[in-house]
């Protein structure tokens, strides 16, 4: 972790990188923590995979791949659900938290062929789009920086309600230019509130790489000009995006904003509407598949003894029977039924 700010009543906050040893694990965090974010990491992948592939055979209309994404998703997340009191306010390409959170492969695989049952917005919008209460998520569109000012709303009535709640907000270092994202900030900033800020950083804006975004290397060092701490941790490492998050998170509750930007690669294109080998270094996109979290960590978790060869090979063969039992499910579903459109409408 580098830090790209830290102002005078934020330096509380001290992010270190845990090696992953059972005896060695940040606060709140356990081995069998870690066996069951292997599970989930090998499960999302599967299903990531198997999206890709169903659009290929014109069965899902449209994706954004969480590839590469992982570590920071379902890293973060697992420090939210520690703490139990926060907010969601995930993005487009957040399929791995949502699943880690709890969403079935049938109800993902639903959402994606917009088939009847689709648990987000009843196969209204955009896959996975709207809301998932139960399990504290909302995202209500894919515009970009949209969901920055509506999570800084929320944060503001929980402060105003004398509610615990932390908001977490995601979002893409494309998001970071947008107007709403200096507006979300400001203004979470002026009031002190209780919400933490994680961009997802691939380096590309859908097709515009960050150095012709902005001048700066890092997103988090805009921080400053808000008055709010801004850490910058490889988002990789799932065990350093737990920490990021679990300080984080304790931050906000209790002196108010922080941004938390974690480097992530995007292995896919943005969407499967998209060619990137159109403006992507085809060595360079190997080069960053070495450090493919789905593969690292599960590595690193069975070198120092936490999960087993044998559990591995376990969690791989469930994975692709879930996502078997889920693709043939949403295959034979049926369309909404078309009598439904108005309703949830004003008049």
């Amino acid at each position: 972790m580098t830090q790209a700010n830290v102002t005078d009543a934020e330096s509380d906050i001290a992010i270190t990188q845990a090696s992953g040893r059972q005896d060695d694990l940040p606060a709140g965090l356990t081995a069998d923590d870690l066996v069951e974010v292997c599970r989930q990491m090998i499960l999302v992948r599967t299903m990531d995979e198997r999206i890709w592939m169903m659009n290929r055979q014109g069965k899902v209309p449209i994706a954004a791949s969480s590839q590469g994404h992982e570590a920071a998703e379902i890293g973060s997340l697992l420090a939210a659900q520690k703490d139990g009191d926060c907010f969601l306010f995930p993005y487009y390409r957040d399929l791995a938290l949502k699943m880690a959170a709890g969403l079935t492969p049938r109800q993902v695989m639903l959402s994606f062929m917009g088939k009847e049952g689709e648990p987000y917005s009843g196969a209204r919008q955009f896959p996975l789009q709207g809301a998932d209460l139960p399990r504290n998520i909302i995202q209500i569109s894919n515009v970009v920086a949209a969901g920055l000012t509506q999570s800084v709303g929320y944060a503001l009535g929980s402060k105003m309600m004398g509610e615990p709640t932390v908001t977490i907000c995601y979002f893409g270092d494309g998001a970071s230019s947008q107007g709403e994202t200096h507006e979300a900030m400001n203004f979470a900033s002026i009031h002190r509130l209780p919400v933490l800020f994680i961009c997802e950083n691939n380096k590309y804006a859908i097709s515009t790489p960050l150095e012709s975004q902005m001048v700066i290397s890092d997103v988090a060092a805009r921080a400053e000009g808000y008055g709010f701490p801004g850490f910058v941790i490889d988002g990789l490492d799932l065990i350093a995006c737990y920490e990021a998050t679990r300080q984080g998170i304790d931050h906000a509750r209790r002196v108010g904003p922080a941004l938390v930007e974690m480097k992530v690669e995007r292995f896919m294109p943005h969407t499967t509407d998209d060619d990137d080998r159109r403006y992507r270094d085809r060595d360079a996109l190997d080069a960053a598949r070495q450090f493919d979290p789905v593969t690292m960590f599960p590595s690193q978790m069975l070198e120092r003894g936490i999960v087993t060869q044998e559990q591995l090979d376990e969690f791989r063969a469930d994975a692709l029977h879930q996502v078997n039992d889920a693709t043939d499910f949403a295959d034979a579903a049926e369309p909404p039924d078309a009598s439904t459109i108005y309703d949830h409408l004003y008049v």
